[in-house]
């Protein structure tokens, strides 16, 4: 390994970053926030590293956000619970470990958060149709290919690298822009 890729990497990561559509995030902030003015739900809900990022995601809006406004955000990680996944994608099929969760938590008005760098994972892609068939409002995140999430989503991000750490480390960093304004404001 050399100094001029990891150069490289991180001159590709600004971009990344520096792309990022500020009035995009703006809009998602103004949508959690009358979902908690409305004390509403927030489900969130991603695959491999943007699994991680939710829970990550989750635990800032539920803890450090909810702490400063005084009232609690009433969020959930949808692949938090093994146990409940496995037996979904065991009975049913994996594509259904996230709507089959809607359909027991979700009410209309609701919001959907979903992390996805291909946009095409079908649970993912599932469970954005099902919230749009049941009247929630439906938020991703997505890296340059877009999938079929861009194409679904209410309110869509698009992170224009295919890069699966870039994509992953920008849509980290507006999940912060999402919390710290609630934190810092």
């Amino acid at each position: 390994m050399n100094q001029t890729y990891l150069q490289t990497y991180i001159d590709r990561q600004k971009a990344a970053y520096d792309a990022i559509p500020l009035d995009q995030v703006e809009q998602i902030i103004q949508l959690i926030h009358k979902c908690w003015e409305e004390d509403r739900q927030l489900f969130a809900f991603g695959n491999g590293g943007s699994a991680s990022n939710v829970s990550h995601f989750i635990t800032d809006l539920g803890k450090s956000a909810s702490d400063r406004m005084g009232r609690r955000f009433r969020c959930l990680s949808l692949n938090e619970n093994v146990a409940w996944i496995t037996a979904l994608g065991n009975d049913y099929a994996y594509e259904d470990v996230y709507v089959q969760q809607l359909r027991n938590y979700a009410r209309p008005g609701d919001l959907v958060l979903t992390l996805s760098v291909s946009g095409n994972s079908p649970n993912v892609v599932k469970a954005v149709q099902w919230a749009n068939a049941n009247g929630l409002t439906t938020i991703g995140l997505v890296g340059g290919k877009r999938g079929q999430v861009a194409d679904l989503a209410q309110e869509v991000i698009v992170i224009n690298d295919t890069h699966y750490g870039r994509v992953e480390d920008a849509q980290m960093t507006i999940c912060h822009m999402i919390c710290y304004s609630f934190i810092e404001s």
